[in-house]
């Protein structure tokens, strides 16, 4: 039996210690070059294929294991709404009374029934077909719980894909809680966002879906029954609308090599510089945005608008019709600043706030960066506007900057330099490779300061010495200057995916989906490595994003396809199709000098 399938059927906490421990002494004795050919063969990566045609299956959860109902295409947040809706629909149906209450939870929703209802609500509950129906502890009582002296009660519909790859389980079930009339008022069994104790002739009003919650479409218009005074937002909530910014390239269409030769025939420089400044690897696709996006929108319900900026081309796989995306030229952002064809993502970098009707707040996503499970905006933005930035423990050395070393070190020593030029303070560590949060008003605000700078990082068509990375570095450490940007954790996994140790990472992200948010890189690597990576890819990125998402053709066109030319402005393509995406915001204006008198 092969050892990837022993590890498949062996406990996770032996598993996870053989991955680890035993099995990367012995790849450090094959040569260097079979060491991760050999480890992408043995990772237990879960990617179960399971045939028939059982509605249900039994599957396991790092909660343990249930059975779930094998389903087509879903969404965290639709299974937590369906969830939702069917408790109410029964509770009408029992004529029952309830309200709707807003939750800490991300994922979870809840509802208010009368404790005196506790009998005739435990009956419909049970009666409910497939349903997990649980108790949830409050706090860290000793005493035993029972579904009939639980304060909180859990119903769910756990669903898969129908490898049982990704499940949709209990944490999106809805919570129903028991109310209690005490002196006139009701009174909750725990804490919420809002008030626990509502007075009994509060008015019952009805009130749209992202009233009692972030994670969700903020043009969900689903209304709910609660008490007044639950439709007060707390101020802990980001209420601002929020893009997505996307840039890629296929290094594969013969078209796009094609100028890529000639633009290097064109700059000699690049030969003497870092071979990283023009490494194909930096412009290979293996398919990562499409399970960006299918990350993006299972687990960020509340993104507004997504911009994919490209070098006029559209992945063969992409439904440019779909309403709340738009691809965009690099010609529409760069206009007549800049030098086009462009193979520098720093160059195109700074020219991202340019884009016409982007949000004022918007993350910045490369195709390798993934979120990795159900995440608030309130992680990457404060309910004040300002933005969130996670700096890495990495260092930028100390050291003068070189030619010959990697882009990534030359820019975040310029950096660091503009930084100590404006504020007087000195630049140490560099920032993970998550979303980049950002704010177009200090971009383009920095665009004024550092006009030099930006205009030549610009003009570089492929990664240059004297380059800044605007986006990725140079603004968070500016907004934070400023007093528009404040540091914050993330749970986060990065790894190259030419480290032998790459390919247990994975089986292990798999197991327990933990990180918010991780990064599949590759640096410089091997051209005899792709053919590895490829498939690691291949068996990781569908076993944890099985369900598509609505930017996907049913049926991908032959090959990655130019922009046509003659296509509407990008303003113009969003009205045309606004139909539940929210208002278009207009473009934001360049400050003028005076106007940015803060940092002058």
């Amino acid at each position: 039996m092969p050892l990837r399938r022993i590890l498949l059927l062996t406990p996770w906490p032996v598993r996870r210690r053989v991955m680890f421990w035993v099995v990367p002494r012995v790849l450090t004795r094959l040569p260097q070059r079979r060491q991760l050919r050999t480890a992408c063969r043995v990772a237990p990566l879960d990617v179960r294929s399971r045939s028939g045609k059982a509605e249900k299956l039994r599957v396991r959860t790092p909660h343990g294991r249930l059975t779930a109902r094998r389903v087509v295409a879903a969404t965290p947040a639709a299974v937590r709404q369906g969830n939702l809706n069917r408790v109410i629909q029964a509770l009408d149906n029992a004529g029952v009374s309830w309200f709707r209450v807003p939750v800490e939870a991300l994922t979870s929703t809840a509802v208010a029934v009368r404790e005196e209802d506790r009998g005739r609500v435990l009956a419909l509950l049970k009666a409910l077909d497939a349903a997990r129906l649980e108790v949830v502890r409050l706090g860290r009582r000793s005493t035993r719980v029972t579904k009939r002296t639980a304060g909180v009660l859990r119903i769910s519909w756990p669903v898969t894909d129908s490898n049982g790859n990704l499940v949709l389980g209990p944490e999106f079930g809805c919570e129903i809680e028991f109310w209690r009339t005490v002196d006139g008022s009701l009174t909750g069994p725990r804490s919420n966002p809002v008030a626990d104790v509502v007075a009994l002739d509060e008015p019952l009003v009805e009130a749209p879906e992202p009233v009692f919650g972030g994670f969700c479409d903020p043009a969900d218009t689903t209304p709910y029954r609660t008490p007044a005074v639950f439709t007060m937002v707390s101020p802990d909530r980001v209420a601002f609308p929020i893009d997505v910014v996307y840039t890629w390239v296929d290094g594969g269409d013969p078209a796009w090599r094609e100028r890529k030769a000639r633009a290097l025939r064109e700059n000699g420089w690049v030969g003497e510089a870092n071979v990283m400044a023009a490494n194909n690897s930096r412009y290979t696709s293996r398919d990562e945005l499409r399970y960006s996006l299918r990350a993006l929108h299972a687990f960020a319900p509340w993104v507004r608008h997504i911009f994919l900026v490209t070098a006029d081309q559209v992945p063969a796989w992409l439904d440019t019709s779909a309403p709340g995306l738009t691809v965009v030229s690099h010609h529409e952002v760069f206009g007549d600043t800049g030098r086009l064809p462009t193979f520098n993502s720093q160059a195109i970098e700074s020219r991202l706030h340019r884009i016409p009707g982007l949000a004022e707040h918007f993350l910045y996503l490369n195709d390798d960066v993934f979120l990795g499970k159900p995440v608030p905006p309130e992680l990457f933005f404060t309910p004040g506007g300002l933005t969130r930035f996670f700096p890495s423990t990495a260092l930028i050395d100390s050291a003068p900057r070189r030619t010959d070393e990697p882009p990534v070190n030359s820019a975040g020593k310029n950096n660091r330099r503009l930084i100590q030029e404006a504020f007087g303070r000195v630049l140490t560590r560099k920032m993970k490779h998550t979303p980049h949060p950002s704010r177009r008003s200090v971009l383009a605000e920095m665009e004024l300061r550092f006009a030099e700078h930006v205009e030549a990082t610009a003009e570089h068509q492929f990664r240059h010495p004297e380059d800044i990375s605007m986006l990725s570095s140079l603004q968070q450490y500016y907004a934070y200057l400023t007093g528009r940007a404040a540091p914050n954790p993330i749970d986060y996994m990065y790894t190259d995916l030419s480290d032998v140790r790459t390919p247990f990472r994975l089986a292990q992200l798999l197991h327990d989906r933990r990180p918010d948010a991780f990064c599949l890189n590759d640096t410089d690597s091997d051209p005899a490595e792709a053919d590895e990576q490829a498939e690691l890819l291949a068996r990781f990125l569908p076993a944890y994003l099985p369900f598509a998402s609505p930017f996907e053709l049913a049926v991908p066109r032959a090959a990655t396809t130019p922009i046509s030319p003659s296509r509407t402005p990008v303003v113009a393509r969003q009205q045309s199709r606004a139909t539940g995406d929210g208002p278009i915001h207009p473009d934001i204006a360049l400050p003028s000098p005076a106007e940015s008198s803060e940092v002058a």
